[in-house]
């Protein structure tokens, strides 16, 4: 970083991130080009890929997404911070690998339930097994133990869910229809080989595409990983290089999109844990430090609302009723877009039921 670096507001990062994360204009782009432009969707639950592609796409149907996840043109599995993300059949072949570091470390948390355990032969016995048939993670639980009796259960199937590219087959994941989670490995599941790892400058690029600018932390933070620094550094000739308003260096590709820091970004509904709120250190730029932590309470989880770009409330639906429960007082234009951007979001996910929509009581 030098002295002559440009300064970003904390505007400028919320637009710049914000168009690239498709939520300053609804892209016309397909559902698998969007999964793969923004590397992968939080995926911990069936239903927030399909809220997280309805806020940003024009045109979207869940049936759009449910289609490429039947065809296995894309998949649920564990990738960028220890959590299910949905991705391209391409991607999981390459970014899985990549965060492999990361399944290790795991893995060392559940050492003491692992004494005795070679790790490579519960491998391959795990691999026969979901190879064989998919497997739930109780039936692995039961079968590894049959192997290891004195090992810890649940330490046996988190080692082989962190030693294969296990990925959830459907019709798990598909809208409009239940299952439990069943695993098989990748290869297994795309009928493909496995493929090196995505290189990490490779990656460095992606996470600009989607999230930048950003820093060194800001990416080891989206992918659950550290010392991404030297792939930066390598970078470093072909980058742009800013500071944000607290002077930290913040990395750019040449050519992307910077918009006016008073460009109009519309209300978007997102749904629990989207990506945007949790692929940077500092998440100023979307979250404002008085909302800090308030998407949550307890063990409950909700879905967020932008207004001007930021977090600006929560939403649910709750019985017949979209409830909306912002963090302040919505002026009278404000709370207009809102209620017709939520009526928008019902409109596409769910075209033949009937919402009211309520405002529910301001969080303090």
């Amino acid at each position: 970083m030098t002295g002559t670096d440009p300064v970003l507001s904390t505007r400028a990062l919320n637009r710049a991130t914000l168009d690239r994360q498709l939520l300053l204009r609804r892209s016309p782009m397909s559902a698998l080009a969007a999964v793969e432009h923004l590397v992968g969707l939080q995926a911990q639950e069936v239903k927030p890929p399909y809220y997280a592609l309805a806020a940003r796409l024009e045109g979207f149907t869940p049936e759009e997404l449910s289609g490429p996840l039947g065809d296995r043109a894309a998949v649920r599995m564990v990738t960028m911070r220890s959590t299910i993300h949905l991705h391209t059949a391409d991607d999981s072949l390459t970014l899985r690998p990549l965060v492999q570091p990361a399944r290790d470390r795991e893995i060392n948390y559940f050492r003491k339930g692992l004494v005795g355990v070679d790790l490579d032969r519960l491998a391959g016995i795990a691999r026969e097994l979901v190879e064989a048939e998919p497997r739930t993670m109780k039936q692995l639980r039961e079968a590894l133990s049959a192997e290891w009796p004195d090992a810890d259960p649940q330490s046996l199937a988190v080692a082989a869910r962190c030693t294969l590219p296990l990925v959830q087959v459907t019709p798990r994941g598909m809208w409009g229809r239940s299952a439990q989670v069943s695993l098989t490995t990748a290869e297994h599941w795309l009928d493909r080989p496995s493929e090196p790892a995505a290189s990490a400058d490779a990656t460095v690029l992606r996470y600009l595409a989607a999230f930048g600018p950003a820093s060194v932390k800001d990416m080891q933070t989206w992918a659950g990983m550290t010392r991404m620094r030297a792939a930066f550094e390598r970078l470093r000739p072909q980058l742009l290089t800013f500071r944000d308003e607290n002077g930290v260096e913040l990395f750019d590709l040449p050519d992307a999109p910077r918009p006016d820091p008073d460009t109009p970004a519309p209300p978007r509904f997102l749904p629990e844990f989207d990506n945007l709120l949790l692929s940077h250190a500092d998440r100023t730029r979307v979250v404002p430090p008085a909302n800090r932590g308030r998407t949550w309470q307890a063990n409950t989880v909700y879905c967020p609302f932008l207004v001007d770009g930021f977090l600006a409330g929560v939403w649910r639906i709750l019985g017949d009723a979209l409830v909306i429960e912002p963090f302040g007082e919505l002026g009278r234009a404000q709370r207009a877009d809102v209620t017709e951007e939520a009526a928008r979001t019902l409109q596409v996910m769910h075209p033949q039921e009937s919402y009211d929509i309520r405002f529910g009581t301001v969080i303090p």
